[in-house]
């Protein structure tokens, strides 16, 4: 009994995950800081320095060196969701009122009609509807972060690591392509600060290159930037849970013969949680930045472990069909926004 109990104990328990996962935990972890660094002091995004950081150590998982795969394993997947989950802290109702309803709706409208011309696009050009879901999914959205969300209630098929780190390497570079054209185009179009911030949260991928598009402006087209793609962000919890729905739904999006994934996965569970509370006034604005920074950790720890996982040989395998559709998502949200934004306010 004494033998048993000691094997379920909590101390058993946490060397053995040690042993079993900290190599590659680990070594996420040091490619994150990495990118981290690169970053900060030569101005590439912390995403995509992470992203190619990982691929290029893509041996550790291949190979299995130094017992590095199941940690990396571990990292991408559950890393990964803790990460969306912590999103959540930094959205709340009354952020989002503060911007008025009719630009919300304009917003909105982006998300679900960018994810669709994703699925037509995606149809058209004879690519799954996996891709179609992906790839519009992250450009409507949040880019990397939803990418890897979607990709975790998404059925998997021997393509579904390929098209993650293709997504999230296009979003990032086309997010980043954004953060310095945009600005540029709301000068041409003598928008004020207030639509010049709109358009730029409605339209860019990533939160930090709206934040550093949005901020190059002025301050207040940078609040407004921030706010408009935290409604976006905040998108992520509803779609994520239509399309479990649709996957649980339809037996033919089985093909794989694995579980069906649940209705609302526990990491959006945990999104919507901290969502509420952080409504609510429960969460201390010093907790919520916290959790925030905690978030982007996550996610980049994270996206370094996806990166480890598939080989730039299957990146390139994605073909020319595949970058004309995620550049068409971002050309079509962004003249829908545009034409939104114009409808709303002339």
């Amino acid at each position: 009994m004494q033998a048993l109990s000691a094997s379920k104990s909590p101390w058993t328990w946490a060397r053995s995950f040690v042993q079993t996962n900290g190599h590659g935990i680990l070594v996420s972890v040091v490619v994150a800081v990495a990118a981290k660094f690169l970053s900060e002091h030569y101005g590439a995004p912390a995403m995509l320095m992470a992203l190619l950081l990982g691929i290029a150590f893509h041996f550790l998982s291949e190979d299995d060196a130094g017992g590095c795969r199941a940690g990396i394993e571990f990292t991408a997947r559950t890393v990964l969701r803790f990460g969306v989950a912590l999103l959540g802290a930094r959205i709340s109702i009354e952020l989002m009122m503060n911007l008025g309803a009719d630009l919300i709706v304009v917003v909105i409208a982006g998300v679900i009609l960018t994810i669709l011309f994703g699925l037509l696009g995606a149809r058209v050009l004879g690519r799954g509807w996996r891709f179609g879901v992906l790839t519009g999914g992250s450009v409507a959205i949040c880019g990397a972060s939803a990418a890897m969300a979607l990709s975790a209630i998404l059925p998997k098929n021997e393509h579904s690591e390929r098209n993650l780190i293709f997504t999230v390497l296009s979003v990032t570079v086309l997010s980043t392509i954004a953060m310095i054209a945009y600005p540029i185009l709301t000068e041409a179009f003598n928008f004020d600060d207030d639509i010049s911030g709109v358009f730029l949260g409605g339209t860019i991928h990533d939160v930090a290159q709206v934040v550093g598009a949005g901020f190059s402006v002025s301050d207040q087209t940078g609040e407004v930037a921030t706010l408009v793609k935290l409604i976006r962000v905040a998108m992520l919890a509803p779609v994520v849970l239509v399309i479990s729905f649709v996957v649980r739904r339809h037996a033919e999006f089985n093909e794989e013969g694995g579980k069906r994934p649940p209705i609302l996965p526990m990491f959006v569970v945990g999104f919507l949680i901290f969502a509420a509370m952080n409504s609510m006034g429960l969460i201390p604005e010093v907790v919520s930045t916290a959790m925030a920074s905690l978030s982007r950790w996550a996610l980049l720890i994270s996206i370094a472990a996806v990166g480890m996982k598939t080989s730039l040989k299957r990146i390139l395998d994605v073909g020319g069909q595949a970058i004309a559709l995620i550049v068409a998502e971002t050309v079509f949200i962004a003249v829908l926004v545009l034409v939104g934004v114009y409808l709303v306010h002339y």
